[in-house]
C-alpha cells in the first residue's frame, strides 16, 4: 500500500508535514488548494478514516498512524478559528498523470 505524506501552512505561517498511509488524501485535498480549518480539517480526517479502512481491509489491524494523524490535525486545527485559511503545499508521491489513449478516436 503506498504512503504519502502532505504539507500544509497553518494560518499563522506553521509548515507540517504529515502522514498517510494510502494516496487517498489526493482524492480530499489538492495541492496549491485553500480551506478553511474547518473544511480541511473534516476532509483530512474523513481522508484519514478511509486510509485507516484501507489498512484494516489489507492486512486485518487498523493503522494506528493513521489515527494519530487525524488527532494531530484535530488538535492544531483548535488552535485556529474555524474560517481561516490552510493552504496544501504539496503532496507527496503525486499521482501520476493521466495518459493520453493510443485507441484511434471515432466521431
Amino acid at each position: 500500500m503506498p504512503e504519502m505524506t502532505f504539507t500544509v501552512r497553518w494560518p499563522d505561517g506553521l509548515v507540517q508535514n504529515y502522514y498517510s498511509p494510502s494516496l487517498v488524501m489526493h482524492d480530499h485535498l489538492d495541492v496549491g488548494g485553500r480551506y478553511t480549518v474547518d473544511d480541511f480539517r473534516s476532509r483530512a480526517t474523513t481522508a484519514l478514516d478511509e486510509a485507516a479502512e484501507r489498512v484494516r481491509t489489507k492486512f486485518g489491524f487498523a493503522c494506528t498512524s493513521a489515527a494519530a494523524t487525524a488527532d494531530e490535525i484535530t488538535d492544531t486545527a483548535a488552535r485556529y478559528k474555524a474560517d481561516s485559511i490552510v493552504e496544501i503545499l504539496d503532496m507527496h508521491p503525486s499521482l501520476p498523470a493521466p495518459t493520453p489513449s493510443t485507441a484511434p478516436e471515432t466521431s
